[in-house]
């Protein structure tokens, strides 16, 4: 079946499409697209994010969001049979008793525009069953990335990082566990959005990272965030490492006097030891090989920094993109949720509660036809 996966992530920089044939067994990719936001709609969903608009305001950008997805996705003329939205998260909040989750994206103008049924709202229903929503890509990772007799991390980097640790080295079936690790580029993009006045909206190819000198005190301040030791499931996001904590932390940056490219080098170096951080404390056993993808993946110095990390600890581990797989960094979220779309298309339970804290295994996403 072939299954079209748009996904839209934390950075909030623009929208993947991964146009895949899906079976109960396998995903193979067929094309791949990737699309910016325009400033002024990326304003909006910043907006959104930082909880600074109104409920008329975020009516209309779901809305909008919506149409954007559909006019996009029609002039792709991708050919699909179905269709999985995972849409613009703006709120997730894992912790109980007020655990929620808002993504925006209406489904329905995708309905409309490609006359085909749309899976999206893909979340909810693990929290209703008392998870976190998060992670969901477990099921793709191991379908893509598990070999019998090692153990595999894919590691994606978007605006927040998650880890799915595959570890196959005995029994039938892989040992599972994912979780979030903290942030990605979510910090780093907001330093450079503020810092070049809203010109760059990253750090491309690592620059100014390269250019600056970490600030070590500063540094194990942040890692010794409470969320780092943290025991899985958990997961985070915007709420926890956003905009809230780029203000927080500005006063202490600006009392260490540091240089702009100091502060990216000391974000891109807190990105890197905290996912080592997880490893050490939270996996069962150092992995043999990591697979990065997202966004990040494309950053040569923060990927650098993330090896030079991991290799502390374990100097036999082996780094390497999912493009070494043969899928392109920027495709691996947006074709798990295809995959998920396909197995709600089904009606088979597609989340791993033992990754989520769910109670069960429930079916995933709501249908827009």
């Amino acid at each position: 079946m072939k299954v079209l996966g748009i996904m839209s992530g934390t950075s909030i920089d623009g929208v993947d499409y991964a146009l895949c044939e899906v079976t109960s067994r396998s995903v193979k990719l067929l094309k791949h697209w990737s699309r910016k936001f325009s400033s002024a709609l990326q304003r909006r969903l910043h907006a959104a994010a930082a909880n600074k608009c109104s409920a008329h305001e975020l009516a209309q950008l779901h809305h909008d969001l919506g149409r954007h997805f559909a006019s996009q996705a029609a002039q792709l003329k991708a050919g699909a049979e179905l269709i999985g939205l995972h849409g613009q998260t703006i709120f997730h909040n894992p912790t109980p008793p007020a655990r929620a989750t808002l993504q925006l994206g209406e489904p329905a103008y995708l309905a409309e525009a490609l006359r085909v049924p749309v899976v999206s709202n893909f979340r909810a229903a693990d929290i209703a069953a008392g998870g976190q929503g998060a992670p969901l890509a477990t099921l793709f990772h191991r379908m893509v990335f598990a070999r019998r007799g090692q153990h595999v991390c894919v590691n994606n980097l978007g605006g927040i990082s998650n880890v799915t640790s595959l570890d196959w080295r005995r029994g039938a079936q892989p040992h599972i566990l994912a979780f979030d690790t903290g942030p990605a580029n979510v910090l780093i993009d907001l330093a450079m959005r503020e810092f070049t006045k809203g010109r760059k909206s990253c750090d491309r190819d690592g620059a100014w990272a390269k250019r600056g000198r970490v600030h070590e005190p500063l540094l194990a301040q942040w890692l010794a965030h409470p969320f780092f030791a943290a025991r899985p499931p958990k997961s985070t996001g915007r709420e926890l490492f956003g905009e809230t904590f780029w203000r927080r932390e500005q006063v202490r940056i600006k009392r260490v006097k540091l240089s702009r490219f100091d502060v990216v080098a000391t974000l891109t170096e807190f990105t890197a030891r905290s996912v080592a951080l997880n490893y050490h404390r939270h996996l069962p056993s150092p992995p043999d090989q990591v697979v990065w993808c997202g966004g990040g993946a494309r950053n040569p110095e923060l990927v650098s920094r993330l090896g030079n990390a991991l290799t502390e600890g374990n100097p036999s581990v082996r780094c390497a993109t999912s493009e070494e797989s043969g899928w392109p960094v920027q495709t691996i979220e947006p074709a798990a949720f295809a995959l998920l779309a396909y197995h709600r298309w089904k009606r088979r339970p597609a989340n791993i509660p033992a990754t989520t804290g769910g109670k069960r295994a429930v079916l995933l996403g709501q249908l827009a036809e």
